[in-house]
């Protein structure tokens, strides 16, 4: 199918699930401005079902790590180079990119040299380590959307065209931070467990959180884990984990949308990621861990710029919620951080308070209209 020649033709490339989310809201917000737009490029179900014209899967190119990227690099060739054929044959009017800065940089580059403009939602996190993308980032992007307040001021910095447009996670259409417990037993206190949302993230978390929920247990019986079955994980694949695990905890392995595990849990066990920062909004008191493979730990330690991983407190500008990160991630560790928070009631409520006053630093709601004001803008010379 291919855009008729009158309609204003947009390729938008989110590598990844949560890309692939907010990039479906966006399309959305665009075709309210014009209901005329063909859409095209790499994406997953949400931006299928939003009408976009998909030509990759984005489940072909996700990865976490520097050296786990090696296992899908005939992947990730394949993908750019139709992403590149696709960009010299439509030409289209406007390529928007989401996150997944590698892969995408890339792409930016061709599309600099065909005279597409290039609109980038989502910034890359090269405030936190590689920084000097910033100067190719201003050679090939046409406009930054950043989500994250301190972001604004890092591409200003640089003279590059940057919009702080707010978090698309408050685009949600329910009420974060109304904490509601719907814990039925008042006796018994919940831990969600969220080991990631990719295979090889769950793989190397599950077991180190169940075992943190096996000492957990021994210390305090009157408790209840709940596991969070992340969109597009096979739910057998975490129940093979849990069942070598189980132990005599009491485990519920939930699907759907994270916000369940947050209403009925004092505190979760978080990989590091997006899902710390809905932690966060939520209320939830949280534990942020996080391993990789060893190489990529280490190349990480010598590139990383940031005092810290997590998003709460990269926001905040302090830790205010721990940080166990490759060996400080084991059971013994995130067990006795997890005792030593339930066990001081007052100090887990200051807490709760402290990640509610996120929520302000993000902007409101209507990230994805503000994108959309921007695109459009850019799309007819506005």
């Amino acid at each position: 199918m291919e855009p008729l020649s009158e309609q204003k033709c947009v390729m938008i490339i989110a590598g990844e699930a949560s890309g692939d989310l907010h990039g479906s809201r966006l399309v959305t917000a665009m075709r309210k401005r014009d209901n005329a737009l063909f859409f095209c490029g790499i994406g997953g179900q949400a931006l299928k079902a939003a009408g976009v014209r998909v030509f990759v899967d984005a489940s072909e190119l996700s990865v976490v790590g520097i050296t786990e990227a090696f296992s899908k690099l005939p992947n990730l060739l394949k993908g750019m180079a139709v992403a590149k054929r696709t960009l010299k044959r439509l030409l289209p009017d406007l390529l928007i990119l989401i996150d997944f800065p590698d892969f995408n940089l890339n792409v930016a580059a061709f599309a600099k040299k065909l005279g597409i403009p290039v609109l980038y939602y989502i910034s890359p996190q090269i405030w936190a380590w590689r920084p000097g993308r910033v100067k190719k980032i201003g050679k090939l992007v046409d406009h930054m959307a950043v989500i994250l307040p301190f972001e604004e001021d890092f591409y200003k910095k640089h003279e590059i065209p940057v919009t702080f447009v707010g978090h698309p996670l408050l685009d949600a259409n329910f009420d974060y931070g109304k904490k509601v417990f719907e814990n039925p037993d008042d006796d018994i206190s919940v831990i969600g467990l969220l080991p990631g949302s990719r295979d090889r993230e769950i793989a190397r978390h599950l077991p180190i959180m169940l075992g943190a929920a096996q000492i957990l247990f021994k210390r305090i019986n009157n408790l209840k884990f709940i596991i969070s079955l992340a969109p597009g994980v096979k739910r057998k694949s975490v129940e093979e984990i849990v069942n070598k695990k189980k132990g005599a905890a009491d485990f519920e392995i939930v699907s759907g949308h994270v916000r369940k595990i947050f209403e009925k849990s004092s505190v979760v066990i978080a990989a590091s990621g997006t899902v710390t920062l809905e932690s966060a909004i939520a209320g939830t008191p949280m534990v942020i861990i996080y391993k990789v493979s060893p190489i990529s730990y280490w190349l990480g330690r010598v590139m990383i710029q940031v005092k810290h991983i997590g998003l709460v407190n990269l926001i905040t500008g302090k830790k205010i919620v721990p940080e166990l990160l490759q060996d400080q991630a084991s059971p013994i560790r995130i067990a006795d951080t997890v005792f030593n928070m339930l066990s001081d009631a007052p100090g887990l409520e200051k807490l709760r308070l402290e990640l509610l006053q996120v929520k302000d630093a993000l902007g409101g709601p209507g990230a994805s209209e503000r994108v959309a004001d921007i695109a459009i803008g850019i799309l007819y010379d506005a």
